[in-house]
Formats: C-alpha cells, structure tokens, sequence
C-alpha cells in the first residue's frame, strides 16, 4: 500500500462511495429471481460486470500513473488489472451470486414443504431471505477470496497484486 498520506486520504469511487453497491446487483437480482423475469436477473449480472470492468480498469490506469515510464510498466498494469479484475469477479459477482441463488432456491423448496402459504407469499418470503443473507455474507467471501487469490494467482506475479481489498 501507498505510505503517502495525500494517496491513502484520496477516495477511491470504486470502492469509498454508492458506486460500490453496483458490485451488489447480481446479489440483489438473484433474490428477486422468484419474482422478476430472467432477463432482469441477466441485467443485474451485467451491471455488476459493468462495475467489475471498471474497476478493473481504474486501477489498470492508476498502477500506470504511480509506474510512470519505468521499465516493466506494461507488466504492473496487467497484474494490477488481473488482480482486480479476478478478486472483484470472485468476491462481487461470482461466489455471491451461486450463495443467494443457492439460499434462495432452498429456501423456497423448504417454505413449499413446509408451509401451506400461497406461492406468491412463498416467494415474497424467499425475496427477503436472500436479501437479508447479502450482509452476512460480504466479510467472508472477501475475506475466502483474499485467502484464495493469496495462496494462487498472486504467488505467481509476487504476491503484491492490486493488495487487499476492502469491501
């Protein structure tokens, strides 16, 4: 990490603002999968994808300003822009995406064996487990992925990658 406390105070959009929800779509669509046509499920994947790509890109760009024109720029670019791009697909769309769809589907198996409620209730009820599972489940995976990336992909280039992410 940056020792430069004008780089560690500057806020990083990605990461520090609302635009970092956008990570969550796919969580939210996945929850709302029993209620919404499929397509809107889809969409929310690529917004996420969307914010994963740009994010991936950004720190491809800003490894390229600290780099400047010393020799293995192109190199620190690329392991910066894998990096990311491999932590955000893993933590923010990926692994979240397979736990709610997975959470919700059981879910909605058990209320119709186990209740007499109307589908509609059913799935209602489905919508907010899975929506109320999202929190719970952020730290972990962030924490899974860093541990996963760590022990992989970031020995191969040195370990020092775009460094951990915070969620």
């Amino acid at each position: 990490m940056d020792s430069n406390p004008e780089h560690s105070k500057e806020v990083d959009i990605y990461r520090d603002t609302w635009v970092r929800f956008l990570g969550y779509a796919n969580e939210v669509g996945e929850a709302f999968r029993a209620l919404v046509p499929v397509g809107m499920v889809w969409a929310s994947y690529g917004v996420s994808t969307m914010y994963v790509t740009a994010d991936a890109v950004d720190k491809g760009k800003k490894a390229a300003a600290e780099h400047g024109d010393r020799p293995g720029k192109t190199a620190r670019v690329a392991v910066a822009v894998v990096d990311t791009f491999v932590w955000q697909a893993l933590a923010s769309v990926a692994i979240p995406g397979f736990i709610i769809n997975r959470v919700c589907a059981a879910s909605l198996y058990m209320l119709g064996r186990t209740t007499r409620w109307p589908l509609p209730v059913r799935k209602w009820t489905t919508t907010a487990i899975g929506l109320s599972t999202i929190p719970f489940i952020i730290k972990p995976i962030d924490r899974s992925v860093d541990f996963l990336l760590d022990s992989s992909l970031r020995k191969v280039y040195g370990g020092g990658g775009s460094g951990k992410h915070d969620s």
